[in-house]
């Protein structure tokens, strides 16, 4: 039988070996929930900026300290996926796209991230809510189709692609 000194001797030793791995996983975890996770690009929405099959770094902390902008690239939470879209309209912005052009509160807004022909259409954006749009305009399911998507929705920004390794960097 084990007395009680053997006893306290493998408990130390199980603290000393085991505890250091344990801390770090509960870190890695953490970390991931609440900082930074992978997310992976699935389709052709974003194309051309990012590729069917894409890994990036999702920056979930990152709004908390900062504010949603026109165009960054977020991950949306539609209740069924997360979806990868760029954000096109702010709160209580009227949003408009006449003959392949994008309008904001009537005025002209030069966006260069989309492709393929965007079809006319022109939504005001609630409060406390964002117009996000698909860069591959024919073929993207987005705010056209669900609607705006309120804050709470928006899980963070994406730009950092990591892999494969020929398309590491920072996407735009």
């Amino acid at each position: 039988m084990y007395g009680e000194e053997d006893m306290k001797g493998n408990f130390k030793k199980f603290v000393k070996e085991y505890v250091p791995y344990i801390v770090v996983l509960i870190l890695v975890i953490l970390i991931k929930k609440y900082v930074i996770t992978p997310v992976k690009v699935n389709g052709n929405s974003m194309n051309n900026t990012l590729k069917n099959g894409d890994i990036m770094i999702l920056n979930i902390i990152g709004y908390r300290f900062n504010d949603i902008k026109r165009f960054d690239i977020v991950v949306v939470d539609d209740g069924d996926e997360y979806l990868i879209k760029r954000v096109i309209g702010l709160p209580g912005e009227t949003i408009e796209y006449k003959d392949g052009t994008l309008f904001v509160n009537g005025k002209k807004v030069k966006d260069t991230y989309g492709i393929g022909d965007t079809n006319d259409f022109k939504e005001k954006v609630p409060k406390n809510s964002y117009y996000v749009l698909g860069d591959n305009r024919n073929n993207s399911l987005d705010s056209r189709f669900f609607g705006a998507f309120t804050r709470n929705k928006i899980i963070g920004k994406t730009n950092l692609t990591i892999f494969p390794l020929g398309r590491i960097g920072n996407k735009k």
